[in-house]
């Protein structure tokens, strides 16, 4: 049985379609991530899950009960809010014990769990401050250990990282995922920032005006991308059109492009001559090669070299760990057939 269940779910305001028949099931001690841009509708349907907002239609099971018109106090799911959503008057110990004493918790039980997320979380010295004497990653740390001491089924996060600055973004987001583990809690967390999704998620959502657009683990959402806007959403892929040339059951398919020909192992639909191509940046293989590009842009990363380039009007990327390349070089380069993926048009 699905941890959570959503089946043909819709919600409009005023008009305006914000969900479209949602479906999907979410597996016991999951992290499962919703991802896409702004006005997607992934807030929306955190809110749905949590109960604070009502579907137009579909309905929605938590252990498979029927939630769909439960209040969000008789939910089995706890909400950590972006915007922490502490109490300012109350101490980080009243925070952390708000929920528990509305739940009628006995004080003894309150005193364990409330000592156990504390310690989890390195909240011993803070217990008694209030909220702004602490820094922004230990407001964060309140708000979930205030999730966490509900001892939810379901735990929602609702961007919860997006007011952190880098350093502390990543340290917070390793904290989460390992809580989540320890706990074996199912998680929906909500992000417009794919590489939190990557490496936070046991599976992905895209979402695009209200509709999911794919469903799958990170590794396979990265490397074999649907749909054009999958592809460039998550990790920026290159994207160009072309025409089938040569297709046959043996060897790579060869796609005519403004690039000159490109080959995939990538198969394409029967009577498809059009189609739209996606290769990753980093996937490049500098050197020899039948494609070349003059360099117009580069960026030092660190780790690797973003270099823009362009080709008969069409501009790409690459990224390479050679800092030594410059605006105005042309460089050669070849792409491997299985790294050239075949897209399904957008709908």
């Amino acid at each position: 049985m699905a941890a959570i269940g959503i089946r043909g779910l819709s919600k409009s305001f005023d008009g305006f379609q914000a969900l479209s028949e949602f479906s999907l099931e979410v597996n016991q001690g999951e992290f499962l991530t919703l991802l896409g841009p702004s006005g997607c509708g992934k807030t929306t349907l955190l809110k749905i899950i949590s109960g604070f907002l009502e579907p137009s239609t579909g309905t929605i099971t938590i252990g498979g009960e029927d939630v769909t018109h439960v209040p969000p106090e008789r939910r089995d799911t706890a909400l950590c809010f972006q915007s922490y959503a502490l109490f300012p008057h109350l101490t980080v110990l009243q925070n952390l014990e708000f929920g528990l004493k509305q739940k009628r918790v006995s004080r003894d039980q309150r005193e364990v769990r409330i000592s156990e997320v504390a310690a989890k979380l390195e909240l011993e010295t803070q217990l008694e401050k209030l909220p702004n004497q602490l820094s922004g990653g230990q407001q964060q740390r309140v708000s979930l250990g205030r999730a966490l001491v509900m001892r939810p089924s379901v735990i929602l996060f609702d961007e919860p990282l997006s007011n952190l600055d880098a350093k502390l973004r990543d340290q917070v987001r390793v904290e989460i995922s390992r809580i989540q583990r320890d706990y074996s809690l199912t998680a929906i967390y909500v992000t417009h920032d794919q590489s939190e999704a990557l490496a936070m998620s046991d599976r992905i959502v895209v979402l695009n005006g209200g509709k999911i657009v794919q469903v799958d683990t990170p590794e396979d959402l990265y490397s074999k991308p649907r749909t054009p806007f999958v592809a460039d959403f998550i990790g920026g892929a290159n994207l160009i059109s072309g025409r089938v040339s040569s297709q046959t059951e043996k060897g790579p398919i060869i796609i005519e492009t403004s690039m000159g020909p490109i080959k995939t192992s990538h198969l394409v639909k029967d009577n498809v001559d059009n189609v739209e191509l996606s290769w990753r940046p980093e996937r490049a293989k500098i050197g020899e090669g039948p494609h070349c590009g003059t360099i117009v842009h580069r960026a030092f990363q660190g780790q690797f070299t973003d270099l823009i380039l362009e080709q008969n009007d069409i501009i790409f990327r690459i990224r390479t760990n050679n800092d030594k390349l410059r605006v105005g070089e042309v460089i050669n380069f070849s792409l491997s057939p299985d790294d050239v993926v075949v897209l399904e048009v957008d709908k």
